[in-house]
């Protein structure tokens, strides 16, 4: 479907995991961590980083940017 417009925009929808990480191989990330769910519902993680207080701290400034109070 070639007419399909991707915006770029905050949604209250779910995406796909295959979008969401095609988006993050678009940005040419230096540091990336991968968390979700398989379809057999286990815990998949990944990290570029090998040092978890890295790891923490990522997420972390991400919780900051999902609550608004600091910009990705």
């Amino acid at each position: 479907m070639s007419n399909v417009v991707e915006l770029n925009c905050q949604t209250t929808l779910d995406l796909p995991a295959e979008r969401v990480l095609t988006k993050a191989l678009e940005a040419d990330l230096d540091t990336a961590v991968v968390i979700g769910y398989d379809k057999q519902g286990d815990l998949y993680f990944a990290s570029t980083t090998a040092d978890g207080g890295n790891v923490v701290w990522l997420f972390e400034k991400g919780k900051l940017a999902l609550l608004g109070a600091e910009t990705a």
